[in-house]
C-alpha cells in the first residue's frame, strides 16, 4: 500500500488487522526510540506521524530545518525523516550541516521530487535510505528500524568510550604512563627502563591500571587503548 492510499484511508488504516500484522513485523527496541518528521508538507506530517505513532515510536515533526535544528536532541535513540525540498535549506543542504556539525542522528530521505543524483549523494554522505513517495510502508518500517538500529548503536559506542574515558582519567599521572608503555608491547623491565623506575614499581602501577581500567587481560587493555585512541609517548 502506497502513501498516497493511506493519505485517503488513514483512519480505517490505523486500526486495519492487515497494518496491525504489519507492524508486529517490526518490533521496536527496548526503549521507545523518536522518528523526527522534517517535512514543509503537513499532510506528510501528520499521515505519516500517525502512522508511526500507531506502530510504537515517538514522533516530532518540524516543518523546516531551522526549527528541526533548534530542538535540543533526547536521549532515546532516534532518527530523521528528512524531505528533500524544505523552504530553508535543503535535505542534502541540512544532511552536509549535520555532518559538519556531528550532529550524528541517523537520517531517511522521503521526496517527490528524487532523482538519481541527489539520491547517490544523500546515500554517499551516509543516509540510510532514499524513498520516493509514493513509498510503500513496509519499505519505510524497515529504513526506520535500521536507522534506529543505528543509531542506538552509535549511543551505545559513545557510552562505551566516555566510560573507558573516565576510567583513564581515574588513573595517576605515572600510571597513564605505565598504560602507554605496556600496551606498546613492552615488558615489565622495559617499561622500568624507559621510565627509570624500579621493575617492582611497575608491576604495582600494572596492576592498578588493570584494575582502575577493569581490563582482564592485556589483549583488554590494548583494545580499550586503541579505543581511546592511546599512542606511546615518542622518545626525545
Amino acid at each position: 500500500m502506497n502513501y498516497g492510499l493511506l493519505q485517503m484511508q488513514a483512519q480505517e488504516q490505523l486500526f486495519s488487522s492487515a497494518y496491525r500484522d504489519i507492524a508486529k513485523e517490526f518490533p521496536l527496541g527496548k526503549s521507545k526510540a523518536i522518528v523526527a518528521i522534517v517535512d514543509d508538507d503537513a499532510s506528510i506530517r501528520e499521515g505519516v506521524g500517525s502512522l508511526l505513532r500507531s506502530a510504537g515510536w515517538s514522533v516530532e515533526t518540524f516543518v523546516s530545518a531551522e526549527e528541526f535544528l533548534a530542538r535540543p536532541r533526547g536521549n532515546a535513540p532516534s532518527c530523521v525523516l528528512l524531505d528533500l525540498q524544505l523552504p530553508d535549506l535543503s535535505g542534502l543542504d541540512l544532511q552536509k550541516w549535520m555532518i559538519e556539525a556531528k550532529l550524528d542522528i541517523p537520517i531517511v530521505f522521503i521526496t517527490g521530487h528524487g532523482n538519481i543524483p541527489a539520491s547517490v549523494q544523500a546515500m554517499k554522505a551516509g543516509a540510510v535510505e532514499f524513498l520516493t513517495k509514493p513509498f510503500d510502508e513496509e519499505h519505510l518500517f524497515h529504513a526506520i528500524n535500521e536507522a534506529i538500529d543505528r543509531d542506538r548503536a552509535s549511543r551505545q559506542r559513545y557510552a562505551e568510550i566516555d566510560a573507558l574515558r573516565g576510567h583513564y582519567e581515574s588513573l595517576t599521572h605515572r600510571e597513564q604512563e605505565v598504560m602507554q608503555q605496556v600496551v606498546s608491547g613492552l615488558l615489565n623491565k622495559q617499561v622500568a627502563a624507559e621510565l627509570d623506575i624500579s621493575e617492582f614499581t611497575v608491576k604495582v602501577h600494572r596492576a592498578q591500571v588493570m584494575r582502575k581500567m577493569h581490563a582482564n587481560s592485556l589483549a583488554d587493555l590494548v583494545r580499550m587503548a586503541e579505543k581511546l585512541g592511546i599512542r606511546p609517548p615518542k622518545n626525545p
